[in-house]
């Protein structure tokens, strides 16, 4: 239950200092949707689930194959995920292909750089009739110690040879402390919501459907499938589960990719614009790309990658991206702000395709690992065509029931290993977890305490409102930790996030904190 009782002490400052506005660049330059709710039960050939770029992509690609397709979204499409991306268009992700030929071969780490090479040219050619700010760039993946040279020129020669226009070189105009460089040719850029809303225009009409505020419950494979909303029944041939993490996990999704967030500046600068995109691979990874809309020019600069839920304060994330921004330009302003989520898979493929080995008729596309622009669309493309039945010659290296590679099973170990000791320290060894604080708790700040055995997830917001609920995440009773700059509770155990009143934001969880 919330409390209005006034705090003892006014507390320290928040996080009122923070740089730019708390939007994204993409949410702040485009209109709210409004598609309606669904109001019955329904019946179509196929139920996405999901209303960002890889459930969208997907439902684009099955109406123009003929089929009848419902949209279900829980909220409104293209505010989640998809809207908080540097929006790169680019089969360029990081080092990654000397990783990919070591791991499947050279013949499926193609497939891997053919899918994202396609679903550049699938927005370069649905560009000519959407204004989406689509822009051709070279994609820059550099390092900044001459000791990582070698690295550099092995992944052009491994890109090379599965046929990327990769080149090796030492020219990069755009980060100050680049040494050398893999440089992709005939990249692109482009506005993810105008893009993506353009297509929401085109989805309804001749069977098809976009139902907002519709949030699905439950799933049920067979001969039709069944998906259960909180507004009704949609029956359908097959169903993908594009909820960023699959909202229904069957095959145990949560213990074979990792949360991971990262945070992104739209600032402006005196400096010339950078030509191209920029990224800095490494613990934490660092971004840049420009973008021009309106008329109005902006360097997007993002990085300070984590784990969810460990790290520390996610407030002074977002000051060190800003100091890092302000190392490498002049920066004149900080615009907006803006964080994202990302699971990654320990081979850094995502997982696109059929979503247990026993569920033929239901697909997931989820992963994505941060380069969800070129493989989010790349798995619409794929589910389609295996809808369809025909296949996709995509589908091998992609497919969500492959094995890991002995490379893979160590850091898989790792990533659960970390999981299971945050549980434990959590529950065993945290005094603040054990105990009840008779202290007050000042506003603006936030714990977790115990009482009665149970841990209570305290924040007073800035008015001196106290929200109080479990602290023990709905999924798999982890000891969620506090977002000091989202103002969110986050499980350190596999990502769930909830609001300060239990809202669940994002999964695996998909029941809301109690209220206490």
């Amino acid at each position: 239950m919330n409390t209005n009782d006034s705090p003892e002490t006014d507390g320290v400052p928040g996080t009122d200092d923070l740089p730019g506005t708390d939007s994204s660049l993409w949410l702040e330059t485009t209109d709210t949707t409004d598609f309606e709710p669904l109001q019955d039960d329904h019946r179509v050939d196929v139920v996405v689930v999901g209303g960002g770029i890889a459930g969208l992509s997907a439902a684009m690609e099955l109406k123009d194959a003929g089929r009848t397709v419902s949209v279900l979204e829980s909220d409104r499409i293209v505010s989640g995920v998809t809207a908080r991306t540097t929006a790169k268009l680019t089969s360029q992700h990081g080092l990654v292909y000397q990783s990919l030929v070591s791991q499947f071969g050279r013949d499926r780490a193609r497939q891997y750089a053919a899918a994202n090479e396609t679903a550049i040219e699938i927005v370069a050619e649905r560009a000519e009739d959407l204004e989406c700010d689509f822009r051709r760039r070279p994609a820059y993946t550099y390092v900044s110690d001459e000791k990582d040279r070698g690295q550099i020129r092995r992944e052009v020669n491994a890109a090379r040879k599965i046929g990327l226009p990769a080149s090796f070189t030492e020219d990069v105009s755009g980060p100050s402390d680049a040494v050398a460089a893999v440089r992709f040719d005939d990249q692109a850029q482009f506005h993810p919501r105008k893009y993506l809303l353009g297509l929401a225009d085109e989805i309804p009409g001749d069977g098809c459907d976009i139902f907002e505020k519709t949030k699905a419950t439950g799933l049920d494979s067979g001969s039709p499938c069944m998906v259960t909303t909180e507004r009704g029944t949609v029956t359908a041939d097959a169903v993908v589960v594009a909820t960023h993490f699959p909202f229904s996990d069957p095959a145990g999704y949560f213990a074979r990719q990792f949360p991971k967030r990262s945070y992104v500046l739209a600032t402006r600068i005196s400096d010339p614009q950078p030509e191209g995109m920029y990224y800095r691979p490494g613990e934490p990874y660092f971004s840049i790309r420009p973008h021009e809309i309106g008329g109005e020019e902006f360097v997007l600069v993002g990085g300070q990658n984590h784990k969810t839920g460990q790290g520390g304060s996610t407030a002074d994330r977002y000051r060190a991206v800003e100091r890092e921004a302000r190392n490498q330009f002049d920066v004149e302003e900080v615009v907006y702000r803006w964080s994202t989520q990302d699971y990654r898979t320990v081979d850094s493929v995502p997982f696109v395709g059929p979503i247990a080995p026993w569920m033929d008729d239901i697909y997931v596309a989820t992963g994505f690992g941060g380069w969800g622009m070129t493989n989010g669309i790349a798995a619409g493309r794929i589910l389609a065509d295996e809808i369809a039945g025909s296949g996709s010659e995509w589908s091998d290296v992609f497919d969500p029931g492959r094995l890991p590679s002995l490379s893979d099973a160590k850091p898989l170990v790792r990533e659960n290993t970390n999981t299971g000791k945050r549980f434990v320290e959590d529950w065993v060894r945290k005094p603040n977890v054990t105990r009840e604080s008779n202290e007050s708790l000042p506003r603006g700040e936030a714990r977790v305490t115990g009482k009665n055995g149970s841990a209570i997830a305290e924040y007073r917001d800035e008015d001196g409102e106290l929200h109080r609920v479990s602290a023990v995440c709905t999924h798999l009773k982890c000891v969620v930790a506090w977002n000091d700059a989202e103002k969110t509770w986050d499980c350190p155990c596999h990502g769930s996030r909830f609001d300060c009143d239990g809202k669940v934001l994002d999964g695996p969880a998909v029941r809301d904190l109690p209220k206490k």
